[in-house]
Formats: C-alpha cells, structure tokens, sequence
C-alpha cells in the first residue's frame, strides 16, 4: 500500500503547481490597468483594419 501514497503525493503536487500557475496568470493579467488594456485593443484594432483583416473574406471564399 505504500505505493498510494507516492501516488497521492504527487497528484497533490500536481494539484499544487497548477494553483501556482494559474494564481501566476490572473496576477499577470491584473497588473494592466483598464486603460492600458483600452489602448492595446485600440491598437490591435488599428493594426488589424490597416492590414485588411477586419472584414474581408479570405480570397477563396464563396461569398
């Protein structure tokens, strides 16, 4: 029976380094204020509609 707890042990690491990562990711992604955020979808947006990319169907569509 020792061998459960080995298993057990380390599907709790598993479970602990995947809270680790995922509290890491939210706190990346609070670090933006919502203006900055604002401004970086202004942007994308920019760049998206100066490339042609908003909008229109790619080349070998039917429509």
């Amino acid at each position: 029976m020792q061998w459960w707890k080995w298993l057990g042990l380390a599907g709790l690491a598993g479970v602990a380094a995947t809270g680790v990562v995922v509290a890491r990711a939210e706190r990346r992604r609070r670090a933006y204020t919502p203006e900055e955020i604002r401004a970086r979808l202004r942007d994308r947006h920019a760049e998206a509609t100066a490339t042609g990319a908003v909008g229109t169907p790619p080349p070998d569509s039917p429509a």
